[in-house]
């Protein structure tokens, strides 16, 4: 029988980059409609980094690249039509990284409370989920629309936490971005900070409690952390 030693505690996680690789979908989504624009399609490897910044982002880099004008790549128009075709393409290629369903598994099996802090739109990343057979993970998926300020705020971890019924005293978060480590750290959470993600800066300069080169190695890293919180705790009496 497995020890159900993570009850009490919360694991919150980002969602692209860090659960998915989105990337194929997003580029392909933009590229799609960089085309339709008559400007020509960008490299998987020069957007890739931007895909925590959001779909606004991603087109202001699209146009950039073919040297058009960026005032056309930030209308409400062609980002609404970003959105239309991503929902229609979004588990094209989209995969989860190596190990995450059985580590996820590993997690829940030992009584740990699992959520999704994404600054992903929640209909999209509910979407997304459920197309590659993640949903079902998870107590709560909470995008920027269900909480009252999105990360790097750390409102946005305590209340993803406290939707899926957890105690953000007792949470830790998993992401691969500058926006989960400034959330993590507003919010007073320890952060477990991927190296396989989407980020435009070295994710080595993020200040991750713990970085990690495999997804299966969340559950050593979550160990490890719950060690020092209790070794810390037993030090102040």
């Amino acid at each position: 029988m497995t020890d159900r030693d993570l009850e009490g505690w919360t694991i919150a996680f980002d969602l692209d980059g860090t659960l998915v690789d989105s990337a194929p979908d997003l580029i392909g989504t933009l590229n799609r409609l960089l085309v339709e624009e008559g400007l020509p399609p960008v490299e998987m490897d020069s957007a890739s980094t931007l895909i925590g910044s959001g779909a606004r982002a991603l087109l202001v880099h699209g146009f950039e690249a073919a040297g058009a004008p960026v005032e056309r790549a930030q209308s409400d128009e062609l980002f609404e039509r970003f959105l239309v075709d991503y929902a229609a393409h979004i588990a094209d290629g989209s995969r989860p990284f190596d190990g995450v369903v059985e580590t996820l598994e590993r997690l829940a099996a030992r009584g740990a409370i699992l959520v999704v802090a994404t600054n992903k739109r929640s209909d999209l990343s509910e979407l997304l989920l459920q197309k590659l057979d993640l949903a079902r993970h998870f107590a709560a998926i909470v995008g920027p629309d269900r909480v009252s300020a999105r990360k790097p705020s750390g409102a946005h971890l305590k209340e993803a936490v406290a939707t899926a019924g957890g105690d953000p005293e007792r949470a830790i978060m998993v992401g691969d971005a500058a926006p989960d480590a400034g959330a993590a750290k507003d919010a007073g959470m320890p952060c477990i900070l991927v190296t396989f993600g989407f980020t435009p800066v070295p994710v080595e300069t993020l200040g991750a409690d713990v970085l990690i080169d495999d997804f299966e190695d969340v559950e050593e890293a979550v160990d490890g952390l719950l060690s020092d919180f209790y070794v810390s705790k037993a030090l102040k009496f």
